[in-house]
């Protein structure tokens, strides 16, 4: 059911005292709260909410939540347990009166992102660009130049290797089997454990052929079992379809090669991928591809993201500026005029050419072209301030939701964070 509206009680308790006679109103967190449009965001939420049942938790609290968790880069644990100490963050997601106790359970914000899904994330993103418009941090003129560049948001895992994946793999199997009481064979729990430890071992000591036999004793290992549960599971056709992802998972992991191209980089996360950046402390990361887009010419504000999109599948970049510049004219209204990008963007997908300038181009610039083609590279200390200071760098939330809805709250929380100031 919609969650209810708090009752506005201009007059005080007599044992407790309001927040607003309590706090400084001119404080950063007090003014940026009065200028956000809870009500159109309240608005936006009523879709996914019911005609009946009882009230969900206030919208208010539960977008303010995760505002201020992007805002200071905190974790759901480290948020939910600074606002029972705050009152500046309890006056930020409405409350009247200081609270004691925090008045949700933890996992309800991971509900909560479940719920809504990435739609409702990029709406955080058009509230911080209209709170800019209106406080005039913000003007329509900077949208028609913008720039367009892509980075990578790594995911939350270890790094990857091939005879990790089985033994995982395998360990998941032999607890998936006893969960649904399949009587194995063997296991092969033990020995698989030491024969990890040896190939860590005589990798490190440069003893290859022994690590490959080690490494090679997991892998058949590893198809004893899904064998066996899959002669097994002819008998329970009812239990296939809990089996089917994880067989699905263990034999990617046990047949995948260098040159295969369906490969496992995580078990707990399969939506994972191996982006080669070329970069000398850097090349390889895993996650996925983050598109931005900013302002060329600084606002009065800043540097405003205008729009972050998570990309699957490891798109190349030129092919990926049609759909961006799209959803961006189409959130914003404003059809940019000059959109500036780097070398990867080359044989790009948008109908305007003429448009689109890249780095190293030499036909057709002069004048102001030129010089704000110069300041393209601008773009880069942003995504190193949505990395280190939001949550762009390092992605704990699961799946492809997780992924957009992170590259989203990171946007969000970069533009409030200007707004701040």
């Amino acid at each position: 059911m919609k969650p209810k509206k708090p009752e506005s009680d201009p007059s005080n308790d007599l044992f407790r005292s309001r927040l607003d006679n309590m706090l400084n109103m001119r404080h950063e967190l007090v003014l940026l709260a009065d200028r956000i449009d809870w009500e159109h965001l309240d608005g936006k939420l009523s879709p996914f909410y019911a005609s009946e049942g009882r009230p969900a938790i206030p919208s208010r609290l539960m977008v303010g939540l995760h505002l201020l968790k992007s805002l200071y880069n905190l974790s759901d644990e480290a948020v939910c347990a600074r606002w029972v100490e705050n009152p500046y963050y309890q006056y930020f997601c409405g409350e009247t009166y200081f609270q004691h106790r925090f008045p949700i359970e933890r996992s309800s914000m991971t509900h909560w992102r479940h719920r809504v899904g990435d739609e409702f994330c990029a709406e955080l993103v058009a509230e911080s660009l209209r709170v800019a418009y209106e406080s005039k941090a913000l003007r329509k003129t900077h949208l028609q130049r913008v720039v367009v560049d892509t980075t990578v948001q790594p995911k939350a895992v270890t790094f990857p290797t091939d005879v990790k994946l089985r033994y995982r793999a395998l360990l998941a199997l032999v607890q998936l089997a006893k969960d649904h009481d399949l009587t194995l064979r063997q296991s092969y729990v033990r020995v698989a454990k030491h024969a990890l430890m040896m190939s860590g071992r005589y990798r490190h000591a440069k003893q290859l052929k022994r690590a490959r036999r080690m490494e090679k004793f997991i892998q058949i290992r590893l198809g004893r079992v899904m064998r066996d549960i899959l002669r097994q599971l002819h008998d329970r056709e009812e239990l296939r379809p809990l089996f089917a992802e994880a067989l699905r998972k263990a034999g990617i992991a046990m047949r995948q090669q260098r040159n295969s191209r369906v490969k496992l980089y995580s078990w707990h996360a399969p939506e994972v991928e191996c982006i080669g950046k070329g970069k000398a402390d850097k090349p390889y990361e895993f996650g996925c591809k983050v598109s931005l887009t900013t302002t060329i010419n600084r606002a009065p504000g800043g540097h405003f993201v205008l729009h972050a999109q998570a990309l699957h599948g490891r798109p190349y970049d030129g092919h990926t500026l049609k759909g961006v510049l799209e959803t961006l004219t189409q959130s914003t209204g404003i059809e940019p005029e000059r959109v500036y990008v780097d070398r990867g963007y080359r044989g790009h997908d948008y109908p305007h050419p003429h448009r689109v300038f890249r780095s190293g181009q030499k036909r057709g610039i002069t004048g102001t072209i030129k010089k704000e083609l110069r300041r393209r590279s601008l773009v880069e200390p942003i995504i190193g301030h949505l990395k280190s200071d939001g949550h762009l760098g390092r992605n704990y939330l699961k799946g492809e939701l997780g992924d957009k809805q992170n590259a989203l709250f990171s946007a969000a929380g970069y533009n409030f964070r200007l707004l701040l100031k």
